[in-house]
């Protein structure tokens, strides 16, 4: 019967960046998903300035940084005309830039770190059933092998449980734990193409009567495009789309060179409780928001960069106490949950402010965005674009951590399929 301290439930970015802090301290960690391999999907590409520092835990920051693309400028213009435009200096002295890079590029820079600090944690085609977190004993985890074809199930037995698995998945109802959903209207198409234009370091939002074009570099050559799509959801196609940035831009792009299309919807979701028993939920699991303005991931790491040393504390103390009876950790749900709302409440107003909206509203809308990128006011909206008020809150380096050589693995060509 596998045993470990502490049994990841989901190989994301957010369950490997867990694992790896957990193994850096010396907790027997084991992280399971469901994939075979890695994710080839360049879903969240962008890493605000908060991310950065919490990779400075895992000693991975400069690799990541040295792959992907710095954006130092954000532009916001309608109907072919510059509304203004910000950078991110003043909110972040250190870090004036919100990086991008592809999450798959991501994912493989964390789990090498985590198979340098503990080789094997990561255990892939593994599917998790049940939980049960019931007596005095080990937490009991059902596990299903989803390879070879007709393996039989495993039971694993873990002192912890953390559910770090998608938004989307069944995981998160492994703990119990349950949340309000909230529908947006909104849909979208997104899609990745070559990069025609000639500021490889700008991302620009266009504020159009049809509703909101967004684009932003990628390493590579590459540049992702979001259009906002009315209320019925479109196809992915990447023809529409191109017809449709253009038609609202004026923008051409390269249809033969989109490596990546993909049509979604919106919607909110945060759990009542991160924390019960002996089982705790982080990312997305417990806090889905819209993705429009990327802050999903960075909101995943915090929560694990908060927890971590936590989980190390009690595991210390040996009890094998219910963690909602801990009051360390009844504080650190009350801040997380008090985060992902600050962030929910950030991604709605992003999302409400590309919606269509009638000639007269679209004015006043462009004529107090110019007047605020226009005067100092503009620094503040800089912070809240890059999750300023999320950084206060990172744990200090730890001492002695080992520096990382993890390599990045090469972009692949733009237009690739």
């Amino acid at each position: 019967m596998p045993d470990c301290e502490v049994l990841v439930v989901g190989g994301g970015p957010t369950g490997l960046f867990l694992g790896a802090l957990l193994a850096r301290d010396g907790v027997d960690v084991a992280v399971l998903e469901r994939r075979s391999g890695p994710s080839t999907h360049s879903r969240a590409i962008g890493l605000h300035p908060p991310a950065l520092e919490a990779l400075e835990e895992l000693d991975v920051r400069e690799a990541v940084v040295a792959a992907g693309v710095r954006v130092h400028t954000g532009q916001a213009r309608s109907r072919g005309r510059l509304l203004g435009s910000l950078t991110f200096e003043r909110a972040w002295p250190q870090n004036p830039f919100v990086l991008t890079l592809p999450q798959q590029r991501t994912e493989a820079v964390l789990e090498q770190r985590l198979a340098d600090l503990a080789p094997g944690a990561l255990r892939r085609d593994r599917e998790v059933l049940e939980v049960h977190d019931a007596g005095l004993g080990p937490v009991r985890v059902l596990v299903r092998p989803t390879a070879p074809a007709g393996a039989e199930p495993e039971t694993w037995t873990a002192r912890v449980v953390v559910v770090a698995g998608g938004a989307h998945g069944r995981t998160r109802e492994l703990t119990g734990i349950t949340g309000r959903v909230r529908a947006y209207p909104d849909t979208y198409l997104m899609g990745d193409f070559a990069d025609a234009t000639s500021d490889p370091g700008t991302a620009a939002i266009h504020l159009e009567p049809a509703g909101v074009v967004e684009s932003f570099p990628l390493p590579g050559g590459v540049r992702r495009w979001v259009v906002h799509t009315g209320w019925v959801p479109a196809p992915a196609s990447a023809p529409r789309l191109a017809e449709l940035v253009a038609e609202r831009t004026g923008a051409v792009l390269d249809v033969a060179s989109n490596s990546m299309v993909s049509a979604f919807a919106v919607r909110r979701r945060i759990a009542e409780r991160m924390v019960r028993g002996r089982r705790v939920v982080l990312g997305d699991a417990a806090h889905e928001i819209s993705p429009i303005g990327g802050q999903g991931m960075t909101l995943g790491w915090l929560d694990a960069g908060e927890l971590a040393p936590l989980l190390v504390r009690e595991l210390r103390r040996g009890a094998g106490r219910e963690l909602d009876g801990v009051p360390e950790l009844v504080a650190f749900q009350r801040r997380r949950l008090a985060a992902s709302r600050r962030a929910a409440w950030q991604a709605g107003a992003n999302t409400r402010l590309g919606r269509p909206v009638p000639a007269g509203v679209r004015g006043a809308r462009n004529g107090l965005l110019r007047a605020v990128l226009a005067t100092p006011a503009r620094h503040g909206l800089a912070g809240a674009f890059s999750m300023r008020w999320a950084g206060a809150g990172q744990q200090p380096r730890r001492a002695g951590a080992a520096r990382s050589r993890v390599p990045v693995p090469p972009a692949p060509a733009a237009g690739r399929r």
